[in-house]
């Protein structure tokens, strides 16, 4: 997809921003982005995976970023350096068609209180309600549809995306990006019963997300019972991810789509959960902690490492064989037991 925007890069700008070796043309200009397969003669490309190094000779691409142990085999131009894919994660933001498009200052239809205080080179979209007292940062661009809370505030150069909710007295870092239809703030699952019926319980804290967060859509992050629910600085969660009241997340763990985290829960930093992974509540998760997708954790993790419990697909003939074992699994374990035991006397006699 090219960008909406048209725009221009020399090789040579493109290396120096990314600090990388540039074999080519240093005046030559490219103005996209694309895969090696689809790039054309005016796009730059690049290879992160070995797996798709089968399509390096077909390329059209005006230039390859790839790393120097494969710059030989590039039939064009390359920028070569350590690391391709975070060097093309550089190269998407330069190219990104959303980059700079919001208009400055308030749509008309906009509802924002007068004790709202906004800061420098704002956009408020259509639709948007900002409620008394919030506080919104400079370079903030908050989409048609959103409505931020009372006294909530949101970081300089943050980006809310059309339809966000972020509910009152809850705080977002800088350079923050949540997308449609994502929650922040809303009430945590709490009630008392009575042996009868629920009873509400009120949700008397708030939310703090730091700096360089990323929400995917249609996510929500409940506010805490009474102390906050934190989410650290450069955390990443994906779409439909579900974060209880007093949870907290580390800084630099990311969450994958469907992650369920119970009430008062702690992740450690730099920890990855894979998509569909549920917390039990009240649970530890020690820092550079990974578990992979569709896996269960009802107890704490206090060593890092990588860790599974979901089963991967099988034919179902097999699956349901399985599973009937399973069953069988504490009876066989006590028929082993004393099986150990009579073998044990018996030696012993």
């Amino acid at each position: 997809m090219k960008t909406l925007t048209p725009c221009a890069f020399t090789l040579g700008e493109l290396a120096e921003r990314l600090k990388a070796r540039l074999v080519g043309d240093s005046d030559h200009r490219v103005t996209g982005l694309a895969t090696l397969l689809d790039a054309g003669p005016d796009d730059i490309t690049f290879l992160a995976n070995k797996t798709y190094l089968k399509y390096l000779p077909e390329t059209s691409a005006a230039a390859v970023l790839v790393h120097p142990a494969y710059g030989a085999e590039v039939p064009c131009a390359r920028l070569e350096l350590d690391n391709p894919y975070l060097g093309y994660a550089e190269l998407s933001r330069l190219f990104d068609p959303l980059a700079g498009q919001a208009p400055e200052g308030v749509h008309p239809s906009a509802v924002v209180a007068e004790s709202v205080h906004l800061g420098d080179r704002v956009s408020v979209g259509p639709q948007c309600v900002i409620e008394a007292g919030a506080v919104i940062g400079d370079g903030c661009v908050i989409g048609a549809g959103s409505i931020i809370g009372a006294h909530s505030e949101i970081g300089a150069d943050s980006r809310l995306h059309a339809n966000v909710t972020v509910y009152h007295g809850v705080s977002v870092g800088r350079r923050a990006i949540l997308h449609s239809g994502c929650v922040v703030g809303a009430d945590g699952f709490g009630f008392a019963h009575d042996g009868q019926g629920w009873h509400k319980i009120a949700q008397l804290g708030g939310v703090i997300v730091g700096d360089d967060v990323e929400i995917g859509s249609c996510s929500s992050i409940d506010r805490g019972a009474l102390g906050d629910t934190l989410i650290g600085n450069d955390v990443k969660i994906d779409s439909q991810v579900q974060i209880a009241h007093n949870v907290q997340v580390g800084d630099h763990s990311a969450l994958a789509g469907c992650v369920g985290i119970a009430g008062s829960t702690r992740v450690g930093r730099h920890c990855m959960l894979g998509g569909g992974v549920g917390l039990s509540g009240h649970l530890t998760i020690c820092d550079g902690v990974q578990v992979t997708g569709m896996s269960l954790v009802t107890n704490s993790i206090h060593e890092p490492g990588v860790y599974s419990s979901g089963t991967g697909a099988m034919p179902n003939g097999l699956w349901r064989k399985n599973a009937v074992r399973f069953k069988q699994l504490d009876d066989l374990a006590k028929r082993l037991a004393r099986l150990e035991r009579d073998a044990s006397g018996a030696a012993q006699g």
